[in-house]
């Protein structure tokens, strides 16, 4: 199987010869390179070298980004490191695809930022000598990120191969609000209407068909749009806690008293599906759910005649942020009350990784860690202190000079777009932690397990196995679900879709989930 992957993509390659021409000459194949020894690298302080020194690092660059060597992060870190860096871009259409064609052609950068490398992909790389492994250079050249990782041990577990390799490095984020979506609710709405806040999935019923025929936006119509959330099943993501639903080890699974289930067939899944047909059948939950765009869903938020959503922050409603407010996770029928929506502390799996042409290994895990401290992360993500920031009771904000244009902050830093390898904290995060939002967190924080585990690293020829499995169960279990909530699927085929994922072999599934959560375990 192998063997066929790689032809397929050489034949690509060999069509797309010209695509990544500027990847050859990184790394080894540069004879004018510096030698640069072990003794060289500063280990703490800067700059990291005193004798100057260039990298190819492949690179994803969003839709809404400058390109990176005019950012100022890159040209002050240039100054201040002695690394300079040249970045060889791919537009996030068709990344995938490049990034398979680098590694098929053996045409390699000396680093890959931004990369968002699978697990699979680590794997594979690794295992197959294009990656190096990184442990030991974590150990000595990144104190940031080694400190990270000694706080938060699910970091470490998430990112070690069987073998007991780090292969890559992901995005951390340490701010919970960062990797939760607040459930946002209409309270112009609900005081209009002499309401109080839901407290359980009952209680919501009820506010969202007030909001449907209570006239609450005043125009006498009746047009209001009570529930929305993203294009699919990101519903039931969000709602998924009310029914003591998790999502564990990136997939949806429980983890009670070290046994992995996975819920899917679940009666507690069967439950929730059938009060969210509820809801859309009487038009109280969107009945575009399955077929509005991003930004259509955007505009609902903004546009003041939605009661109810799910997002991360503030920022698309921020003109009329005074009109919501954050709520917590709605108690379920069978008293469960879980903020089960939340991703790991290491959320941007396979961000950076070093390629075994790359002459200064040592250099480029020193270059990568600074943006595992605050100081290196406000650089990232603000720019220049004065010009694009200010500091105010130690935090850092953009100025309201800098914020006129919104489109300015995507061209200066790589994490807008999502996917850089840096650390999110509190420290540095009041643009996408207003105290707005700050207050819908609080409210998840009780509600939040204590532990987030990330995807498991496979080996190679167990990740092939996942993958195969999953490929088909999650397209059935889309497709079924999506039916059984608009009604076009009645409850009384539910032991038949439990009977049809046995016969997908869900049960071999969870196993292969069980003993890579044990291993974890040792």
């Amino acid at each position: 199987m192998r063997k066929r992957w790689g032809r397929n993509v050489i034949m690509t390659m060999i069509a797309s010869s010209l695509m990544l021409a500027g990847c050859s000459s990184g790394g080894t194949t540069n004879e004018s390179a510096p030698e640069v020894s072990k003794n060289d690298v500063h280990t703490t302080g800067f700059p990291i070298v005193d004798q100057p020194v260039n990298l190819k690092m492949f690179t994803r660059i969003a839709p809404v980004n400058g390109p990176f060597k005019e950012m100022p992060v890159f040209q002050d870190y240039e100054k201040l490191s002695h690394v300079k860096v040249e970045f060889i871009e791919a537009p996030t259409d068709g990344f995938q695809e490049k990034k398979n064609l680098l590694f098929a052609s053996n045409e390699l950068p000396d680093a890959l930022f931004r990369s968002g490398l699978s697990p699979l992909e680590a794997i594979r790389y690794g295992s197959g000598g294009q990656l190096i492994p990184l442990e030991e250079l974590i150990d000595e050249y990144a104190p940031n990120l080694k400190k990270l990782m000694e706080e938060y041990p699910e970091i470490r577990a998430g990112i070690t191969t069987p073998e007991g390799h780090i292969y890559t490095i992901p995005g951390i984020v340490t701010l919970s609000a960062a990797r939760t979506d607040k459930k946002w609710i209409n309270q112009m709405w609900l005081d209009k209407l002499n309401l109080e806040v839901p407290e359980t999935t009952e209680e919501l019923y009820n506010v969202l068909l007030a909001f449907r025929d209570g006239d609450p936006n005043g125009n006498g119509k009746q047009d209001e749009l009570p529930m929305t959330a993203r294009v699919g099943l990101a519903v039931v993501s969000a709602m998924s806690g009310s029914f003591g639903l998790d999502s564990q080890l990136g997939y949806n699974i429980n983890i009670e008293n070290d046994k992995v289930s996975i819920w899917m067939g679940s009666d507690q899944n069967k439950e929730m599906l059938m009060y969210l047909n509820k809801l859309y059948k009487e038009k109280l939950l969107d009945q575009e759910i399955f077929s509005h765009t991003e930004a259509q869903y955007l505009a609902k938020q903004g546009s003041g005649n939605t009661g109810f959503f799910f997002d991360q922050t503030n920022n698309n409603f921020l003109s009329i942020k005074d009109q919501y407010t954050g709520i917590a996770p709605l108690e379920g029928p069978q008293g469960d009350r879980l903020q089960s929506q939340a991703l790991p502390i290491a959320r941007d799996f396979g961000a950076f990784a070093i390629t075994s042409v790359n002459p200064y290994p040592e250099v480029t895990m020193r270059w990568i860690d600074y943006f595992y401290s605050d100081e290196g992360s406000t650089l990232l993500r603000f720019g220049r202190e004065g010009e694009h920031y200010e500091i105010k009771d130690g935090i850092p904000y953009y100025t309201e000079d800098f914020l006129k244009d919104i489109s300015n902050q995507a061209k200066i830093t790589p994490y807008a777009g999502g996917g850089a390898p840096h650390l999110i904290s509190e420290q540095v995060a009041s643009f996408i932690n207003p105290p707005q939002v700050q207050e819908a967190q609080q409210k998840l924080d009780p509600f939040m397990p204590k532990v987030r585990y990330a995807a498991p690293m496979f080996d190679e020829e167990t990740a092939q196995e996942v993958n195969i499995l999953r490929n088909d169960i999650d397209k059935y279990y889309e497709e079924q679900s999506t039916k059984f909530i608009v009604g076009a699927l009645g409850f009384d085929k539910w032991e038949q879709f439990q009977s049809t994922l046995k016969k997908m072999r869900i049960e071999e599934l969870e196993k292969l989930y069980q003993d890579a959560y044990d291993k974890m375990q040792k």
